[in-house]
């Protein structure tokens, strides 16, 4: 990180500038992917043996994912470990047939290509996620889809050739076994990327877009898994993602908790410096406090789906996904605070900081939900405990 990303990020945004493409891929990130595969440092997320590690655990990858987070354009990337690639790469890995994995996992594990998922819909509340509609219908030797997806992260990639799709294939039957998922390769005839959807008016590189499909033809061969495993498979997908997006959100409150105690130690104002001032301490204190106390129970999680497996951590998984956001948020925003005017300003990263992380309350499921999840596992032991 010190050698090489960060003195990175400076050239990364001068490419960016220097193209008109907003989904420009600069040749840096291509140097660091480089170097990371030099120094043996690729793949990490994976807790699969493969030629290039011999599986972390989630407890492992944790604290490099937060490192990662310092340096969110670039890092993640850097290592083969960005998001969506990382969960579609793990559903390959489990699902995927051995077909499946020679022509899309391994060229996403080599960082060849790049994937999208599709699943949320805008017609429909898709926090939870048996109301999807996109339907996914077969006829003979084919599925036929036909469906409206938006936030499909990554889809405006220039590199991205693979969409996870989920949709359902038995609308009648149980509520949690009518979804199905599978592999739409992005240039099929009827998939049209509509538009790419900006975050607080960033138009990120990966791009967040609504892609119509519209009688897309697609081999049955191209299922993912098993018909009606869908919802299954995408809660599973979601698990190990959460850890690693919390501990990048922790990595991303200390860089901003960084550049915060920076420049209040430059800054002057009322005769002194504004790191001589109360307020101030108090938010570097209630900071370092809060931030301590998200990534221990982001560890925590992390432990438990290692010990007791993703089931057994549910209510952690849930409670982080809450907690690391939305503590993040908030050192961020005192960040821009101790920054004044710059802090909204496109000369510091806070403000992209600030949009991607008010968004991740959204992304794999709104805290709403998360809480409502908490709230009834916390009384179901009191209902289990009465009826002892």
């Amino acid at each position: 990180m010190d050698r090489h990303v960060y003195p990175a990020e400076a050239v990364y945004r001068e490419q960016m500038a220097a193209s008109p493409d907003p989904h420009y891929h600069p040749p840096v990130i291509e140097d660091l992917k480089t170097e990371a595969r030099k120094q043996g440092l690729w793949n990490l997320f994976l807790p699969h043996k493969t030629q290039w590690t011999d599986g972390l655990s989630n407890l492992d990858y944790a604290p490099l994912a937060e490192v990662t987070g310092h340096s969110i354009a670039l890092a993640p990337e850097a290592l083969n470990c960005a998001a969506p690639d990382t969960g579609n790469m793990e559903l390959l890995t489990i699902y995927g047939t051995t077909e499946q994995k020679e022509q899309w996992l391994q060229p996403l594990l080599e960082g060849e290509i790049r994937s999208a998922f599709a699943m949320t819909e805008p017609a429909v509340a898709s926090s939870d996620a048996t109301n999807i509609e996109c339907r996914i219908e077969r006829r003979g030797e084919e599925y036929v889809i036909n469906g409206r997806k938006w936030w499909t992260s990554g889809a405006a990639n220039h590199r991205c050739k693979l969409l996870v799709l989920m949709g359902k294939t038995d609308p009648g039957g149980p509520r949690h076994l009518q979804q199905s998922m599978v592999l739409v390769p992005i240039d099929t005839p009827g998939v049209t990327v509509v538009r790419d959807l900006t975050v607080f008016g960033y138009n990120d590189r990966e791009g967040h877009c609504e892609v119509l499909f519209e009688d897309v033809h697609v081999p049955v061969a191209n299922l993912l898994g098993d018909e009606g495993g869908g919802f299954a498979m995408s809660q599973a997908r979601l698990g190990p993602g959460r850890i690693h997006h919390c501990m990048r959100c922790i990595g991303m409150a200390e860089r901003a908790l960084e550049l915060m105690c920076r420049r209040v130690r430059s800054r002057v104002a009322f005769g002194k410096t504004l790191a001589e001032q109360g307020v101030i301490q108090e938010w570097i204190a209630d900071s370092r406090i809060e931030i301590e106390q998200a990534r221990l129970l982001t560890l925590k999680a992390a432990w438990l789906m290692d010990t007791v497996g993703n089931k057994g951590a549910r209510t952690e998984i849930s409670a982080i996904k809450v907690a690391a956001p939305d503590v993040a948020l908030r050192v961020v925003d005192r960040a821009i605070q101790a920054h004044g005017g710059g802090g909204v300003s496109g000369d510091f990263p806070l403000a992209a900081m600030y949009a991607g992380l008010r968004t991740l309350r959204l992304a794999d499921g709104p805290d709403e939900v998360h809480r409502m999840q908490v709230a009834r596992r916390e009384l179901r032991r009191y209902e289990e405990a009465t009826a002892q």
